[in-house]
């Protein structure tokens, strides 16, 4: 006697909370953007039940015993248990959704310079395609030291003291977790980039926070006087700053660096926007006296070249951090794209003139979505350096940042930044956006007018 089972698969429709949701978030067609947890929404969406035909002889027989398939419990290590989605991914998701004009997140929407894409190109036929020393190529290193000496006028030995890794964003998590111990005290400026306190999270840090404040978002001296002890491991220091475009003046980083020399102090000093800096001139805080042996300098090829996508980052500092941040480096990736490191050395050499060009353009771009959003009716706070620009949205009547960003798509149809993630205490940030200008000059103008147009004060 032969017995064979069918299984038939029926759908019924189940309702899901926002927890559930997320472990479906990256199946089509259903998408599920949330703007914060604290927004509980309940979906309908298809479940599937299992029921088994049995055959027996040619004839059948139907159980009725169902097995519903249930999703599991979504699981993550409690030290990432408080961050969600990124701000951005929400943001570029609901962009496309509504077909907004994405000025959120900080990707150019053209491409990088065709003499760096060559370069790549030819090392790719050269068969420079496996892979790369753990700590970079000779020739990027080199460049790196190079590029570095001419900013900064600091001599640094590409062998020593140079780390290459897979993005700025994998240097800040390689020092994080090469140079924290559990338990270390680290200080924040807030706003900050949002990678930095879940990278401190993962490494065990305490993370204690000094906020700047608008309208110039200038160093509280006396604050960071009171925050830096005797338990302070490292200060994070991001300039010129993401979100708010501040660049730190000398005097602010002399006060840094002369707490940090007092209390014997690491800085760790993320200058991923050093040449998009348009109302002063940038300083590296590892330049000033006694600071070089007590920082790690960061920075990447992205935001300069316009090619985020390739994911090439340094780490420069003494022999004895830069051995904490190639153990870590060891253990995450260890090595970064061969053929985009032969070509990211071509372009660290280019002409003063490429810089100077950058510079020109952005300032342009900058122009364009500055004197638009004022005519909008924004209050535009000043921004220095960066691509990107902080406004306060409290004069069109929303009740937070959130709450406008989601109007700002849905009935303008322009993508923003809440700015809020970026805070320790997200209260002080519900007043603010970010908008980005690193797109062409017509995608800005687009915004702009749909913002003119649709935006009314209320």
């Amino acid at each position: 006697m032969q017995i064979s089972q069918a299984i038939q698969c029926t759908w019924t429709p189940q309702y899901f909370s926002n927890e559930m949701l997320q472990s479906l978030r990256n199946f089509k067609p259903y998408i599920f953007p949330t703007f914060s947890s604290r927004i509980t929404r309940k979906y309908p969406f298809p479940m599937a039940t299992l029921s088994t035909v049995s055959t027996q002889n040619g004839g059948a027989s139907t159980q009725d015993e169902c097995t519903q398939i249930t999703p599991k419990p979504l699981q993550v290590a409690k030290r990432l248990e408080k961050f969600k989605t990124t701000i951005f991914t929400q943001m570029s998701s609901l962009a496309i959704k509504h077909g907004a004009i994405n000025l959120g997140q900080g990707f150019p929407n053209f491409d990088g310079p065709d003499f760096v894409k060559e370069a790549a190109i030819q090392s790719i036929k050269e068969g420079k395609n496996q892979y790369a020393r753990g700590y970079g190529v000779p020739d990027l290193n080199s460049a790196v030291a190079a590029r570095f000496k001419k900013d900064s006028g600091l001599d640094v030995d590409p062998e020593k003291e140079v780390t290459v890794t897979s993005g700025c964003t994998e240097a800040i998590a390689a020092t994080m977790l090469g140079l924290i111990n559990p338990g270390d005290e680290v200080i924040l400026f807030a706003p900050f980039y949002d990678s930095y306190e879940a990278t401190l999270s993962m490494a065990g840090a305490k993370v204690k926070g000094i906020t700047l404040r608008p309208p110039d978002f200038s160093l509280p001296i006396d604050e960071l006087k009171s925050a830096v002890t005797k338990n302070t491991r490292a200060i994070l220091l991001n300039t010129p700053h993401n979100p708010t475009g501040k660049m730190f003046t000398r005097e602010e980083l002399n006060v840094i660096s002369s707490l940090c020399i007092e209390n014997d102090v690491l800085v760790f000093a993320d200058e991923v926007y050093d040449k998009l800096a348009f109302e002063m001139e940038h300083i590296s805080i590892a330049s000033l006296p006694g600071m070089y042996e007590r920082t790690v300098t960061l920075n990447s090829l992205g935001k300069t070249f316009s090619l985020t996508g390739w994911k090439i980052g340094w780490a420069i500092a003494p022999p004895h951090l830069t051995w904490g941040v190639r153990q870590a480096h060891s253990y995450l990736t260890f090595a970064t794209s061969t053929p985009m490191q032969y070509a990211s050395a071509t372009a660290l050499r280019a002409p003063d003139s490429y810089f100077q060009e950058l510079k020109r353009d952005y300032s342009a771009k900058k122009a364009i979505l500055v004197e638009g959003l004022k005519a909008a009716g924004f209050t535009v706070y000043p921004s220095s350096g960066t691509y990107f620009v902080v406004v306060d949205h409290t004069p069109f009547g929303l009740e937070n940042d959130i709450a406008f960003c989601e109007y700002l798509i849905k009935e303008v149809g322009v993508v923003a930044i809440p700015t809020s993630v970026f805070y320790l205490n997200p209260e002080e940030g519900k007043n603010l956006v970010r908008f980005t200008f690193c797109k062409d000059e017509d995608t800005l103008r687009s915004a702009v007018q749909r913002m003119k147009e649709k935006l009314s004060k209320k």
